[in-house]
């Protein structure tokens, strides 16, 4: 309990977080503070986009990472370091390892995508081991402590420490040296909040009109769900897709923090956060990662509030691996409710696809996916057909279609069990 109220008392100063601005100044550029044409339009709002994903490794865990190894004694630099990361923490680690010559571990989750994996040996070069373990950044964590407690060396938490979050608040610290007009809203996406904590004291202190408004993925709202029972407590499951906000449990440090003075804490669907990635890349030419785009795909739900005012988005980091399009594409259209599957029974006769084909689908209605084998006992053989419409209004002529000719055997996109095995 005592330890619990030391932490409890924990709020990053002012004059500490300026230091850490110094420190930080030799590997952490100050990124841009651009208005989006395009969001300003849509939302009749001044909407500024802080370019995280623009640092040299391409998110702001740089910060926090370099400011924290710096603080470190001779003795505890020349024992090294451990980490445990989803992938941005793990590139501030390897890259302030190799600038500093400190040698590192770092533990990355099995699910890591491969671009974050080669990133962070890149930046860590001779000085940097990388150790995949886990199926979340939770279980990685663990794996991290107990090694680092057994070679006695010194743990680099990649949010919960007032070192981190210290360096995660100059992006606050920017903000506001970036702009004169005075800031009515700060989004910012929260995994285990440190992020979130750094911004909550730079505004408290310079700016206290400005509500900071905290961004989880849907399938891992572990702050939300946190705040709302008043305790800091673990998810037993998450949904690991944006994997740079997903973890089962946030800081203490955190916690304490954002439950006081985050202006709300919300969460937005993973398949929307797709299409945010999407618009960006095609209408922006700005590549994000899921968890960057995070605090734009959340405007919809403040298009009110936010109309006149200036708003700012923090576009965390641009670390994406591109063998996930596939997949981030195909939860934009499931989300938008534009890509279905169904267990389609085809009579086992001649002509029976070309009539599916003829006489069921639609005009514009395309088939991305098909699963079929012939079964000879039986009268009717069962496909897994995936069919892409233009328009989510074309669904309904599409299944009745389907029933009226004795197609249709089930609909699978509201059976997660089902779909999950099937596709």
């Amino acid at each position: 309990m005592f330890i619990y109220l030391l932490m409890d008392a924990y709020f990053p100063k002012i004059e500490d977080i300026r230091k850490a601005a110094e420190t930080i100044r030799q590997v952490a550029d100050i990124t841009p503070l651009m208005q989006s044409i395009r969001y300003s339009k849509a939302y009749d709002a001044n909407i500024l986009l802080k370019r995280e994903d623009l640092h040299r490794v391409r998110s702001y865990k740089i910060r926090g990472a370099f400011n924290k190894i710096s603080s470190l004694s001779k003795k505890e630099t020349m024992n090294g370091v451990v980490c445990a990361s989803a992938g941005n923490h793990a590139q501030g680690v390897a890259f302030a390892c190799n600038h500093l010559g400190i040698k590192g571990t770092i533990y990355m989750p099995s699910v890591t995508p491969k671009q974050k994996v080669e990133q962070t040996k890149l930046f860590g070069g001779d000085w940097v081991t990388v150790v995949l373990e886990g199926d979340t950044f939770d279980d990685s964590s663990d794996a991290a402590k107990k090694f680092c407690a057994a070679e006695k060396k010194t743990y680099i938490h990649p949010f919960d420490d007032p070192k981190i979050i210290e360096g995660q608040a100059t992006v606050g610290l920017e903000i506001l040296e970036q702009t004169k007009q005075p800031i009515d809203y700060v989004f910012v996406a929260v995994g285990g909040g440190g992020l979130a904590s750094g911004l909550c004291a730079v505004f408290k202190s310079l700016s206290p009109q400005t509500k900071i408004i905290g961004v989880e993925p849907e399938g891992a709202p572990s702050m939300k769900t946190s705040i709302e029972k008043g305790v800091n407590i673990e998810l037993e499951h998450i949904d690991k897709f944006i994997d740079g906000a997903a973890v089962k449990r946030v800081g203490n440090l955190t916690f304490n923090i954002c439950k006081e003075y985050l202006y709300d804490m919300v969460t937005v669907p993973e398949g929307k956060v797709c299409q945010t990635i999407l618009d960006l890349y095609n209408r922006d030419a700005i590549v994000v990662e899921p968890a960057g785009a995070l605090t734009i795909t959340v405007l919809d739900d403040y298009k009110e509030e936010i109309k006149g005012k200036n708003v700012v988005c923090i576009v965390s980091g641009s670390n994406n691996d591109i063998t996930r399009t596939a997949e981030i594409k195909e939860r934009a259209l499931l989300y938008g409710k534009l890509k279905h599957y169904f267990i389609i029974r085809f009579p086992q006769r001649p002509g029976a696809l070309k009539e599916f084909v003829v006489d069921i689908l639609g005009p514009t209605d395309d088939i991305t996916h098909f699963e079929y084998s012939k079964k000879s006992s039986r009268e009717n053989a069962p496909a897994v057909v995936g069919i892409e419409l233009k328009n989510p209004e074309d669904l309904a002529p599409l299944v009745k279609r389907m029933k009226e000719n004795n197609f249709f055997g089930d609909y699978i996109n509201d059976k997660p069990d089902l779909f999950q095995y099937l596709i």
